[in-house]
């Protein structure tokens, strides 16, 4: 359960990470790339924020995540001037992909294809179980 800090905190870091990823694309020339952060869950402890974004197009997204990651000591850095008022210290700063927005596109891919059992009963004999 997330405390009122945490979620505080959370939000903090969500909307100054978003402005500092989105400002180093534009920076690195990479004009045509957005990126979000889906999500922040800090730690009880206050000592590791797990920052979750998502990338656009997705097949720069490996690349982008290692360079997010490799470059983490100064997204850390010019988090904590941009929060110096809000946080007494900013958390370890873990980056992931959030793949949710794929999960979902697959889901919708199925479901308008031919895998979709509803259109294609003869799917459902497969799943059913012996």
């Amino acid at each position: 359960m997330e405390t009122q800090r945490q979620k505080k905190i959370a939000g903090v870091i969500q909307k100054d990470i978003v402005d500092i990823l989105q400002r180093a694309a534009i920076d690195g020339g990479l004009k045509g790339t957005l990126i979000s952060v889906s999500k922040v869950a800090i730690t009880t402890d206050l000592s590791i924020a797990k920052i979750y974004i998502s990338i656009f197009p997705v097949k720069d997204a490996p690349e982008l995540l290692e360079g997010i990651k490799s470059n983490q000591p100064l997204i850390k850095h010019e988090l904590s001037q941009r929060t110096k008022n809000q946080l007494r210290r900013v958390p370890e700063l873990l980056f992931f992909l959030d793949d949710s927005l794929d999960y979902i596109e697959n889901i919708e891919k199925s479901l308008k294809g031919e895998e979709n059992p509803v259109k294609n009963p003869d799917l459902l004999e497969k799943r059913k179980k012996s």
